[in-house]
């Protein structure tokens, strides 16, 4: 698989040296922004890791710390995140989802729908290890019904293995025969296929599907559900289809309101930079037309749309 994230860990990397540039950075009056966000945006997060550890044992603080006493506002949030273990900063954007004031189901959907299994449980434990506190016990604290279910069928990050031709006909059947094909709305069996079944598996009972009733998937949930299920099930059948559009799908509704929405932005530059960000990139420009480089660019400003910018990795 070639690499599709637009930052990669930086080639002639020196964590001490990187640690004094942004020491240089902070002292005296005045804060070199420009000095800290090239290199932070130009470093893996592992070795930003490194970074910190080396700025420790040179100076005897924390680095971040520092970072927040010179920085502010977004820009200050941004760099913040950046600095944050990526798994650690997924348990963290969860935590806040369930413990701020009300629940952010956006947070929890976008989440629980687009990461891997392997991913998922690495979560779970940097949660219970960050917060001594399990990560699904809060989410069923803060969530209920078919809602609750399916979250609660995410969280265990098991989906069943490979395609199995005997079921597709039969999932896709049992789909219609769950919503368009009846009075009412079977909801459990939309949950048990949408959630257990393998990606490659669903992919193919989605086309069934398509044959089937002459309409998209997504057209049915649509209609046949609503609230917080209704936009989890259509995030995991758009992250089954394609993780990258949904995305920039997010992307795009972040930008394109009324407002920016920069806690969902800065996430999902901050936690796709190392992973997809190209292909989220391609798909972007297919479908608005416009380039996500330009978009950030009309909906930002100042070091904080500079280090975005940066994180994007180019303008297509």
């Amino acid at each position: 698989m070639a690499y599709r994230g637009s930052v990669r860990p930086y080639v002639n990397f020196d964590a001490k040296h990187d640690a004094e540039v942004l020491h240089r950075a902070m002292k005296g009056i005045g804060t070199d922004e420009d000095a800290i966000l090239m290199l932070l945006t130009a470093r893996s997060n592992d070795q930003r890791q490194q970074i910190k550890a080396a700025y420790k044992k040179a100076h005897g603080k924390e680095l971040v710390s520092a970072l927040k006493s010179e920085l502010g506002g977004l820009f200050e949030s941004l760099i913040v995140a950046l600095m944050t273990p990526s798994v650690l900063y997924d348990a963290t954007k969860l935590h806040k989802a369930i413990k701020g004031a009300g629940t952010d189901d956006d947070v929890l959907i976008e989440i629980l729908a687009s990461r891997t299994g392997e991913q998922i449980k690495d979560i779970i434990k940097a949660y219970k290890k960050e917060f001594s506190s399990k990560l699904e016990k809060d989410v069923c604290g803060d969530t209920s019904g078919h809602y609750q279910k399916l979250l609660v069928i995410l969280l265990q990050g098991k989906r069943e293995e490979g395609v199995d031709e005997g079921k597709i006909e039969k999932d896709a059947k049992d789909l219609y025969a769950a919503g368009e094909g009846k009075l009412g709305t079977d909801e459990e069996k939309f949950i048990s296929i949408i959630g257990t079944r393998s990606i490659e598996h669903l992919r193919k009972v989605f086309d069934a599907y398509k044959k089937l009733s002459g309409s998209d998937i997504e057209d049915s949930i649509e209609g046949e559900t609503t609230g917080n299920l209704e936009n989890l099930l259509l995030a995991v059948v758009k992250c089954v289809k394609s993780v990258p559009a949904f995305f920039a799908e997010c992307l795009y509704k972040s930008m394109r309101r009324a407002g920016t929405d920069d806690s969902t932005l800065m996430r999902i530059m901050v936690s796709r930079s190392e992973v997809d960000m190209l292909d989220i990139r391609d798909c972007f420009k297919k479908k608005y037309g416009a380039s996500l480089y330009t978009t950030i660019q009309e909906d930002t400003a100042g070091d904080y749309q500079k280090a975005l910018l940066y994180l994007c990795g180019g303008n297509d």
